[in-house]
């Protein structure tokens, strides 16, 4: 099956394309402004489905939006017919388009000459009016006010909004292509206009606040709420538009003559991750809990791990390798110890249940 992509180098033909290739079952015939016009009708022509993403937003001249959006379309339109072609399209507009403005009139325009042609030769036809779409790939200080907002962000530069209780409906990248996809293999799909499944409502001010979080949770070591759809999509989103030579950021270790301590991750909801390295034949721990509880996981070096419940003597033992990996449990009311027994250091990957609060430490030294 040939499927036809123009605007396929802009932000949704780009992610639109990326998944087509991975899906791997489909001939993607990519068409841009840098394309002729021969290769547009060949590819027309040749095409089994079409996704007619291309247009303009930000002209030199408004004349320019009925040349890039309705003209362009009409000019599909008019090849398909001229070839007795009655392929299905499905077409990118905006919400804009019910707006008294040129770009949204040039919009409109474009889903009419659609609407015809679907009239005309019974073809499928699926209009998205899409609201603000964010993710990988957009440029910023174009269209889009997310992706101008992640690249300042992330680069410290100035954010400037008029008014922060402005609410936007905002629609993610992967969902606007799954929701294409979905319109092209469902044969029973409705045609017509038809929207994204999943929206999300954000204030500009709630927005900016979450990406100045994200740049703060390189020295918080907060995560951010991955039970929130709109803040995990815009977590991806902004890590997406990092400087190339800033991935990386080094973390606070906590060195003595024992090894090394280390806070790696928290999480309000989802407590703590730390790494703990310990030198050959060092103990650590000898302490025990009331509520917090955690999570022992050696992934290089040998160890021993030691419990007694604090009014017994029974000492129980976990011999723990990062040759065999295996996590060990550590419950409210034991004490416990992590003994390094190999001749190298050991490395822990230490979870808690909470974020360690140094006014409230539940931490009680007691030896095995």
């Amino acid at each position: 099956m040939k499927i036809l992509v123009t605007g396929a180098n802009g932000f949704i033909g780009k992610n639109l394309v990326a998944k087509l290739n991975e899906i791997g079952k489909y001939e993607v015939i990519s068409i841009d402004k840098d394309n002729t016009r021969e290769e547009l009708i060949n590819g027309l022509i040749a095409s089994d489905f079409i996704f007619h993403l291309a247009g303009i937003n930000r002209p030199k001249d408004e004349k320019e939006f009925f040349e890039g959006n309705s003209g362009l379309t009409g000019d599909i339109v008019r090849i398909l017919k001229d070839n007795k072609k009655n392929t299905p399209i499905a077409i990118t507009s905006s919400i804009q388009a019910d707006l008294d403005n040129a770009y949204g009139q040039s919009k409109k325009l474009a889903e009419e000459e659609l609407l015809k042609y679907g009239k005309t030769t019974n073809a499928k036809v699926f209009i998205y009016r899409l609201p603000n779409v964010f993710g990988k790939w957009c440029r910023p200080n174009y269209n889009s006010a997310v992706a101008t907002f992640c690249h300042n962000i992330t680069r410290g530069e100035e954010v400037w909004i008029s008014d922060l209780s402005r609410e936007m409906t905002l629609v993610y990248v992967d969902d606007v292509v799954r929701c294409l996809i979905s319109s092209m293999e469902n044969q029973s799909a409705s045609t017509g206009y038809v929207s994204v499944d999943v929206e999300h409502k954000a204030t500009l001010g709630r927005i900016v606040e979450l990406l100045n979080y994200f740049k703060a949770s390189r020295k918080s070591l907060m995560v951010p709420n991955m039970g929130d759809e709109f803040e995990k999509k815009l977590y991806s989103t902004y890590l997406s538009y990092l400087p190339k030579n800033e991935f990386s950021y080094p973390l606070k270790m906590n060195v003595d003559n024992r090894g090394s301590f280390t806070e790696f991750l928290k999480s309000p909801e989802r407590g703590q991750v730390s790494v703990n390295i310990s030198k050959p034949g060092i103990t650590k721990g000898n302490h025990w809990h009331h509520t917090k509880n955690e999570k022992f996981l050696v992934v290089s070096g040998t160890g021993v791990i030691r419990f007694r419940k604090i009014d017994e003597e029974k000492i129980m033992e976990y011999e723990v390798s990062g040759e065999k990996l295996e996590v060990v449990d550590i419950p409210v009311g034991y004490t416990h110890s992590i003994v390094n027994t190999g001749e190298t250091d050991m490395v822990t990957i230490m979870w808690v249940n909470e974020v360690f609060d140094p006014n409230t430490p539940d931490t009680i030294f007691l030896e095995v």
